[in-house]
């Protein structure tokens, strides 16, 4: 391992050191997705998805992960959803390269925190990427056509990992990230919900993996985004009962938060942690 401080093969070897945002200047501003559409009236009380996001910070800490903060700007009114900003492929960190008008300019305020706690990044040049579109692997990286993440910006990728496929899954666009519909939970288990994914895609995931299919009603409320922190302990949301009974069933220990404030924007656990270190 080149890099001691940044490291992560899986999404779901044990979880070390991830950064967090506060919500205190969420708010649904421009609607990209769905969900956002549902909710644009009721819109987001900042507090209590405060309250709830530092729910799971308190639990990650409780769990010896080490949470780092990085400071919300009011200009940001996304920046919570950290995993987009960035996302680490063995012992590099990326900053990502937003493709939302929204969402530009966090990358800048990603790298300053990342100089001041000392941290090595690498930032994409090509194309548009963000990090709910990358799915890491050990061999392979899965990278999803969301609209939001070009293909060529994969070439640097490729350059810089050459050992590893990059494979491109196409789905549909309204469910805007990845991983809002596809992630693994092991070597050879994942959520999925097949629907939203184009069928030369699916056929990629479905031979490679043992996979756990969510329903229309739960996908709606994010059961594929779960946070995998190791040993086989997610956390996920209760009202996913389906998707945390069929986990718990394969041998997962399933750690509820309420984030039912923070969903409302179309992200969940994932969504809002950038793992910066998953070691065995």
């Amino acid at each position: 391992m080149g890099n001691e401080k940044v490291y992560c093969t899986t999404e779901f070897d044990p979880l070390k050191e991830v950064l967090v945002c506060e919500p205190k200047f969420m708010a649904i501003k421009e609607p990209i997705n769905e969900t956002q559409r549902k909710y644009m009236n009721e819109n987001i009380d900042q507090a209590l998805a405060c309250k709830q996001h530092q729910s799971l910070v308190d639990t990650m800490r409780k769990e010896g992960i080490d949470v780092k903060v990085l400071p919300p700007n009011e200009a940001f009114p996304e920046q919570i959803f950290m995993r987009d900003s960035g996302f680490t492929i063995e012992d590099t960190l990326y900053v990502g390269r937003m493709e939302s008008s929204v969402r530009q300019g966090e990358e800048k305020k990603l790298t300053a925190f990342l100089d001041s706690i000392e941290r090595q990044f690498y930032s994409l040049h090509e194309g548009t990427i963000e990090g709910g579109d990358v799915i890491v692997t050990k061999d392979v990286v899965f990278v999803g056509a969301s609209g939001r993440t070009s293909q060529n910006s994969i070439d640097e990728l490729k350059a810089n990992h050459k050992e590893k496929q990059f494979e491109w899954i196409t789905f549909d666009h309204k469910f805007l990230h990845l991983d809002c519909v596809f992630q693994p939970v092991s070597d050879h288990e994942a959520l999925l919900y097949p629907d939203a994914i184009e069928a030369t895609s699916l056929k990629k995931l479905t031979d490679r993996y043992d996979c756990i299919e969510v329903t229309k009603e739960e996908q709606f409320y994010l059961s594929v985004n779960v946070l995998s922190i190791g040993h086989k302990r997610v956390i996920a949301l209760p009202q996913n009962k389906k998707t945390n009974d069929a986990l718990r069933a394969r041998g997962y220990t399933i750690i509820e938060i309420d984030f039912s404030e923070i969903i409302k924007s179309g992200g969940s656990f994932r969504c809002v942690t950038l793992p910066v270190l998953r070691k065995s």
